[in-house]
């Protein structure tokens, strides 16, 4: 089934300079991109985007640290979009995170985990508007 995701590459994968890296495995993997800016989230947006989160006591660590430079958003679209990113980012703390995957090949922390990458279709839906405008796609 075709589906959309939403992935990040967070400001410590910006600052890396992994970006390109980032990209170039999606695309590799055979996934379209069909949206992509460089911004700096401002807190209010941040603050929704982890709204999810609230509750948790690591909420404000999130948006303090997603506000703290410039991310990349993109949107992919393929077959089984969203299952294909979580397996190839790999889980959120990158010292667990396999071999092979995003995290596992950069990141050595929970929160400098270089990538966000929505979990479900919901996920994707109110993720993405915050990021995103429809005329900001090309397909």
């Amino acid at each position: 089934m075709i589906e959309r995701t939403l992935v990040l590459v967070k400001p410590d994968g910006v600052r890396r300079g992994l970006v390109g890296e980032v990209i170039s495995r999606f695309e590799r993997k055979g996934l379209k991109l069909v949206a992509l800016k460089i911004l700096r989230m401002s807190r209010e947006k941040a603050m929704d985007f982890y709204s999810v989160h609230a509750d948790k006591p690591f909420y404000k660590d999130l948006v303090e640290f997603i506000t703290s430079g410039p991310i990349v958003a993109m949107v992919l679209e393929g077959d089984s979009a969203i299952s294909v990113v979580r397996q190839m980012i790999g889980p959120t703390d990158g010292r667990k995170a396999p071999p092979g995957t995003i995290r596992g090949d950069f990141a050595l922390s929970i929160q400098e985990n270089v990538v966000h990458a929505s979990d479900s279709p919901e996920s994707f839906e109110r993720e993405s508007k915050i990021i995103f405008s429809p005329e900001d796609y090309v397909a």
